[in-house]
């Protein structure tokens, strides 16, 4: 064999290592890669579990921006499983993903509920501000790490309504036996005024109220509230929205299925969980003035605010709870301590443009 054929045949050969070797990344670019993703929201419910900002829109986008390589199948609440076990069936691995809201996990970690919203918080600027660019989504990944998911924001709320009432609610004295759906810490801050807290799955709200069970209930907003017939059940619609100025839900996937996700599709699931999360935002802002307008003059809703002692024993019982919470875990006290102090920065910011700007726009 002369030198020539000897050098060919080693090109020849490194040239069919190195297309070997290239197989498995050009596989991988190519895999078709299909999840179940769990919820808890009813059926067809706008918003969380269809249409712009919901479960819905953030598959469709994947399945788009991906060219087809990821495929979400999407089960609602007591289809695949109960409202609030996706979680969990995430993180021991029995299905891909979940979408819901992080204050239904708080029983496995208080921190878990910082990244939902704070009551007497933020505002979704502000909020969604520190989830980006604050090292919100850096603590959100380290809080569910341990539980072996990843999390992502997919859905803001906005500011909400404080709930539907069967009675009117004259002072602090009128909260005591109550009985009320509520999620999250804002069920422990109305626990402390003598509230007897339930917390009830969206499709189970309007039954519940109806019949009694519950004498009021806090769901979203004119447009969601709504949808699910709360107007029907009960006619005392409080504002401030004290518990949740910024509810952000999230979508928590399998640690380890991000974790061998080519770069290209992490870049696609972020991108669209981030358009889903803003898509909602903007699509409740646009359609809650006009369901306000409707509940009011159609369904004879009175819209009231809370009594100022109401919301001052709030707040105060609020900031004892958080701060309570921060000594006796780590973890939740390197959140908390994030979130406020990126809050009074803020405040700060908000008070000059926002509120200014609010305050004489109106004259």
């Amino acid at each position: 064999m002369d030198r020539t054929s000897s050098l060919a045949r080693r090109g020849a050969l490194k040239a069919g290592l190195a297309g070997a070797l290239a197989v498995p990344a050009v596989a991988q670019a190519q895999q078709t890669y299909r999840w179940r993703m769990t919820t808890t929201w009813p059926a067809g419910l706008p918003f969380y579990q269809v249409g712009p900002g919901s479960a819905q829109a953030f598959a469709e986008r994947c399945d788009k921006m991906s060219g087809g390589r990821i495929k979400i199948q999407i089960f609602a609440a007591g289809e695949l499983l109960p409202a609030f076990e996706g979680f969990d069936a995430v993180s021991n691995g029995t299905v891909e993903l979940n979408h819901g809201v992080s204050y239904f996990w708080s029983g496995k970690t208080f921190a878990a509920q910082y990244f939902a919203t704070v009551p007497f918080g933020m505002s979704f600027q502000g909020h969604y501000a520190w989830l980006q660019f604050g090292g919100g989504n850096q603590l959100w990944e380290e809080v569910y790490k341990p539980l072996n998911v990843m999390p992502f924001a997919a859905g803001c709320s906005g500011v909400q309504m404080t709930g539907w009432f069967k009675k009117e609610i004259k002072s602090l004295a009128d909260l005591k036996g109550l009985k009320m759906r509520i999620p999250g810490l804002a069920g422990r801050i109305y626990a402390a005024q003598g509230v007897e807290v339930r917390q009830l799955p969206g499709g189970e709200i309007f039954p519940a109220l109806e019949r009694g069970v519950i004498d009021a209930a806090e769901f979203v907003g004119p447009f969601l509230d709504a949808r699910l017939g709360l107007q029907n059940a009960a006619k005392n619609y409080y504002a401030s929205g004290w518990h949740e100025p910024s509810t952000v839900s999230e979508i928590v996937m399998q640690r380890k299925i991000w974790d061998a996700l080519p770069p290209d599709l992490k870049e696609i699931v972020r991108a669209a969980a981030d358009a889903t999360n803003q898509e909602g935002l903007l699509l409740l802002e646009a359609r809650n003035a006009d369901a306000l307008d409707q509940l009011v003059n159609r369904d004879k809703v009175i819209v009231r605010q809370l009594p100022v002692d109401v919301v001052n024993a709030l707040r105060k019982t609020t900031t004892d709870v958080l701060n309570e919470a921060a000594t006796k875990d780590a973890m939740t006290k390197k959140v908390h301590d994030s979130f406020f102090t990126f809050k009074k920065k803020h405040d700060r910011w908000s008070e000059i443009s926002d509120e200014t700007f609010l305050a004489k726009s109106r004259g």
